[in-house]
């Protein structure tokens, strides 16, 4: 599977973009998918990941509320709705696919796109 990731850019703060990541193959519908990302100088960490089926969803606590997670296997394309963004959401955003569970740790994904670099001016 490749994964390219986009949607990215300078925005805002307040505003609410859409990020996407399109997957190459025909498997797309078997994998769960996760973005992450990682600001300058922390850890990448987990936004949010949804089921191969797309029936089921998680996002970190702090960003529930803001940003939605969703995919379209018809498209294989997955999406991340951003709203309210703050300048704390700056950060390179990763896409990635798996097999395992929801909750995996980012080192259990197999496949990641290259990122797509969201900056919030204030």
């Amino acid at each position: 599977v490749q994964l390219q990731a986009s949607g990215g850019g300078l925005v805002q703060a307040g505003g609410s973009p859409r990020l996407s990541c399109a997957a190459s193959g025909r498997t797309f519908d078997t994998y769960i998918m996760g973005w992450f990302r990682q600001a300058p100088g922390k850890e990448r960490e987990l936004v949010a990941a949804i089921t191969s089926s797309g029936d089921s969803t998680i996002h970190v606590p702090p960003l529930k509320d803001r940003f939605t997670i969703s995919r379209d296997n018809r498209k294989n394309t997955m999406y991340l709705q951003m709203n309210s963004l703050k300048p704390e959401d700056t950060a390179v955003y990763y896409c990635a696919a798996g097999r395992g569970n929801i909750a995996m740790p980012d080192r259990q994904y197999d496949y990641w796109g290259q990122g797509t670099l969201v900056t919030v001016s204030s």
